[in-house]
């Protein structure tokens, strides 16, 4: 049965126009004016929400000794468990290749050896809590690559899009598509009416998460991924410096894995595609460390928070472990908010945390 989205007028309100400037501001001479509605209405009073809204009034004030030029507001957004759901069971794009290696009708006799491989391990680790291999991220980037290889970047965004329409495995009353926390939208809205150009640094697939994050306007452009190369239809072994492609032919996705976004790779991405250190950075693991550092060490004055499921009400989470993280954090100098504490809705009225339930074919 198809399911009603009850989220998605909620979500066009919250970022009906996204972050990032435009050129229909009030004037390009810097000035800055904070419009005084109310953005955090999904938020409890909290020190994260207290010292982001104090910082920005801080560097967009011209007296402030502290005030930063808008072309310099640069914030940048992990994506899979900072404003995306993670933990149902795990990552969407891990979710995405179990279904394309094991249950994808169409591809599941196709799939090499190594492929099904590690789509085993995904489902063995969500069902029966077996541990995922050392270096599982590096593992299921080679097999993702190879999974999606010879698709065009338009059958591939409609096929993430199609999957993204299943009902989310732990959840009643969303689908994937709708998984955002809603009240990390607000934050959004919040700094492009202050002047700040957000980024989506995510260590998932670079066309991932574009079709995720096209449900809410964020532009394309503004999202750096893991990478695939990338081919034209009629090139073949050609490099592309031989090769002149022509106009009737698409971009094609080949199994030849460029890198994975995470750690200090996120660094580099963010130096090689924005140009300009970050002045704020969102994330929510330790592979968003070197992202935050990076910020840290901005000229201009900095802030970086990292978000903690200790919610295992509203949500799957480990609330032990991820209190000892949220220690962490603080002792590394970020701010943590707490989904627990923090937000006063998740996922927005009508979504309910239920047991996972799994197909046994």
């Amino acid at each position: 049965m198809k399911q009603k989205n009850i989220l998605f007028p909620l979500i066009i309100v919250l970022v009906s126009m996204f972050c990032g400037c435009s050129d229909d501001n009030d004037s390009n001479d810097d000035h800055t004016t904070i419009d005084r509605k109310e953005y955090f209405t999904l938020w409890n009073n909290c020190d994260a929400l207290s010292a982001l809204k104090e910082y920005v009034e801080d560097v967009t004030n011209q007296n402030s000794k502290n005030f930063i030029k808008q072309e310099d507001r640069i914030a940048t957004f992990d994506m899979d468990g900072t404003f995306v759901g993670e933990l149902y069971p795990t990552y969407f794009e891990y979710n995405l290749l179990e279904y394309r290696a094991l249950n994808d009708a169409a591809y599941k006799d196709l799939a090499p050896a190594d492929v099904k491989e590690a789509a085993q391990e995904i489902r063995d680790f969500v069902r029966q809590g077996t541990a995922l291999p050392a270096h599982f991220d590096m593992k299921h980037a080679q097999a993702a690559a190879k999974a999606y290889a010879g698709m065009t970047i338009a059958e591939f965004d409609s096929y993430v899009k199609s999957y993204a329409k299943n009902n989310a495995n732990g959840f009643k009353g969303m689908t994937y598509s709708q998984s955002f926390y809603l009240p990390m939208l607000q934050v959004f809205d919040y700094l492009k009416d202050n002047g700040f150009t957000c980024y989506v640094v995510s260590g998932s697939d670079r066309f991932i998460c574009r079709a995720l994050v096209d449900e809410i306007g964020i532009e394309p452009n503004r999202v750096i991924g893991m990478d695939v190369k990338l081919t034209s239809t009629n090139q073949g072994d050609a490099e592309g410096v031989n090769y002149t492609m022509a106009s009737e032919e698409n971009l094609v996705r080949t199994d030849e894995l460029i890198i994975k976004n995470l750690k200090t790779n996120k660094v580099l991405q963010i130096t090689q595609e924005i140009g300009k250190v970050p002045v704020l950075s969102f994330g929510n693991s330790g592979g968003d460390c070197a992202m935050h550092n990076y910020c840290l060490s901005n000229t201009y004055r900095s802030a970086a928070f990292m978000l903690i499921a200790d919610d295992d009400v509203r949500d799957h989470a480990n609330r032990d472990k991820a209190l000892s993280l949220g220690e962490d954090w603080r002792k590394a100098g970020y701010h943590v908010i707490s989904m627990k504490d923090d937000f006063r809705t998740i996922y927005g009225d009508g979504v309910e945390k239920v047991d996972f339930t799994f197909d046994t074919k």
